[in-house]
């Protein structure tokens, strides 16, 4: 179920605050993190996957399906009650929150009401063959000393690459110290069709984004 709450929107230095709701803020413990984090985001992943390919990065609060319940009554048989959290959707990242610089920029003014208890982010990017480690090298290498043109020709190449694939980004945290990230490719056009509605397919890797979990959980942790 994805909805928005007042009292759990995002705050952020470049977008208008929410007023706060009536969601409890009391700290709540829960119970299993790790499995609560991993069912948040393949909720989050079969949202995003009938919203299409090709769309802008989207956050989620992540808050006790509890709590939800008794702030919202009538949401009751539309949540899993099995669920500890439930995801929250967000409205898209604005346009010009492209590249790695500006999304760091964005989740450093990014706070969160006490309520929440971790937050999703999606974002599609582009994974690239090993053996393009060196075409991203050659690309940057003369821009070192600009991290915006260093940036925005990494994107390029990465972009204009003959082995690029695009996939979805899903990185989770909640405020107990649990993290997780999953990717999915994006399938050929032609199977595009042939696997809507069968299981998506989510994998990890060692080392995945960890600059990027590192900034969430700082989104969690800044002042309201």
């Amino acid at each position: 179920m994805r909805v928005l709450v007042q009292g759990v929107r995002m705050r952020a230095g470049r977008r208008a605050d929410a007023a706060p709701g009536p969601l409890n803020s009391a700290r709540v413990t829960v119970d299993n993190p790790a499995s609560a984090l991993y069912r948040c985001i393949r909720e989050v992943a079969e949202f995003a996957d009938a919203e299409g390919w090709d769309r802008p990065p989207q956050m989620f609060a992540l808050v006790p399906t509890a709590d939800l319940v008794a702030a919202e009554p009538a949401l009751q048989d539309q949540l899993d009650d099995g669920a500890e959290l439930t995801p929250i959707a967000q409205e898209p990242l604005p346009d010009d929150v492209t590249g790695e610089l500006a999304l760091d920029e964005f989740l450093a003014t990014t706070s969160w009401p006490e309520a929440v208890r971790g937050c999703v982010l999606v974002q599609q990017i582009v994974v690239l063959p090993p053996d393009a480690e060196q075409t991203l090298d050659d690309a940057i290498a003369p821009l070192l000393a600009d991290r915006d043109a260093a940036d925005r020709a990494a994107r390029d190449a990465a972009i204009t690459h003959p082995g690029r694939r695009d996939a979805r980004l899903f990185a989770g945290v909640l405020r107990e110290g649990v993290s997780l990230c999953l990717l999915q490719v994006r399938p050929d056009e032609d199977d595009e069709d042939d696997l809507f509605g069968n299981d998506i397919d989510l994998r990890t890797a060692p080392n995945l984004a960890p600059n990027l979990i590192e900034a969430l959980a700082h989104t969690l942790e800044n002042e309201n």
